[in-house]
């Protein structure tokens, strides 16, 4: 049960056995409706051959998503009190979650992200009397949190004026105001807050896990549609294959301990922007995995090598992203660079998903006998 106030005071970063709360676990549940749309919603784009709008309209989509996920994940790595006025306000952030969702439709087929802009006020209103909280109640943290409050009204103010800019200047528009937005955190310095290693590196991989969920969803789709159209044996390869790529994303995903990574404010900027890429890339794995198997049973005429492509270019994202955020845990590049480009030469076969099922499959074999022959670290 939680009390029904406590003093917002940071959080303990070295506190032991800090782990994701039931709360943080329902909001990670609500936001994967979201992901779900914007990852359907990149399905119908590129299968009604709109391929870079839906791409463009994806990833403008997919960083709503992320950054208030990202925002909320950080406060609450170090303010987390878990009392009545934090749960109420996180319930608010929750249904400002829906509201983006429900909005990724209008996105996507009119261009129109009233909706998307909306719900982000809604969870920017309950993050700002987050950090007003903050201010009130931890002295030490009043600086940054006034920054942090100020910095996320005035760029909900940008966003709402991104609505009436001309269709012909909204990439540039969004692309200013996502960097803006991007800055936020690093002028206000909440990099300097108390958050938690081993909780933020939980909270990460939880999400993967949620995203990459979204892909399994759409291989076993494949499997249900292979059986009840008759065309058993392609699509069975194709969902296996679909397997293979979802198993190897979280086997190299969790094959390093993040936590050990983020030593510092720097690392964990670093890590925290470039999981873009990573939960982006993850989601379209599904979609792209959708399209495929939407191809095999005819229901649509896109070419062959477009189809292929929406499995191998997000998959060819993620090791790149993911090699980036590891590569101060050691390891050559070189795997990796011959993985990623083997999965895109795939793309150009008549069986794209299988070949970069194995193609990872050796990768993550690879990494298993490069780690089972390093000697332990000295204690």
């Amino acid at each position: 049960m939680a009390n029904l106030h406590r003093t917002m005071q940071a959080r303990d970063p070295a506190e032991e056995h800090r782990a994701s709360t039931p709360l943080e676990l329902f909001f990670d549940l609500c936001f994967v409706v979201a992901v779900a749309q914007a990852g359907s919603a990149l399905h119908h784009a590129v299968d009604e051959g709109r391929v870079m709008h839906g791409l463009g309209a994806y990833l403008m989509v997919f960083f709503a998503i992320w950054w208030a996920w990202m925002n909320f994940t950080w406060f609450a790595s170090a303010y987390d009190t878990d009392d009545v006025p934090y749960r109420c306000a996180v319930l608010v952030q929750i249904v400002g979650s829906l509201i983006i969702a429900a909005g990724v439709g209008r996105a996507f087929t009119a261009e129109d992200f009233t909706v998307v802009v909306i719900g982000y006020g809604v969870m920017r209103a309950a993050l700002v009397c987050q950090w007003l909280r903050v201010a009130v109640e931890d002295p030490s943290g009043r600086a940054t949190a006034v920054r942090s409050a100020v910095g996320l009204v005035a760029l909900q103010c940008l966003w709402v004026g991104f609505l009436f800019v001309p269709p012909e200047l909204r990439g540039p528009a969004w692309a200013a105001c996502a960097l803006l937005d991007l800055a936020v955190p690093v002028l206000a310095a909440q990099a300097q807050t108390s958050w938690h290693p081993g909780h933020i590196a939980e909270r990460y991989g939880l999400f993967t896990l949620i995203v990459l969920g979204e892909s399994v969803g759409a291989a076993a789709l494949a499997f249900q549609d292979a059986f009840a159209l008759g065309h058993t044996a392609q699509l069975v390869v194709t969902a296996l294959g679909g397997v293979l790529v979802m198993t190897a994303l979280w086997w190299l995903y969790f094959s390093r301990d993040a936590a050990v990574l983020l030593t510092s404010a720097r690392a964990a900027l670093v890590w925290g922007y470039g999981h873009y890429m990573v939960f982006a890339s993850s989601a379209a794995v599904g979609a792209g995995l959708s399209i495929v198997a939407s191809r095999e049973e005819g229901q649509t005429e896109i070419p062959e090598a477009l189809a292929s492509a929406s499995v191998t270019v997000p998959v060819a994202v993620f090791l790149t992203a993911l090699w980036f955020l590891h590569r101060r845990s050691g390891g050559t590049a070189a795997p990796v660079a011959i993985t990623t480009a083997l999965v895109l030469a795939s793309t150009f076969t008549p069986a794209a998903v299988p070949l970069t099922g194995l193609a990872l499959v050796a990768l993550v074999t690879l990494r298993e006998l490069q780690h089972a022959n390093t000697p332990p670290t000295p204690a």
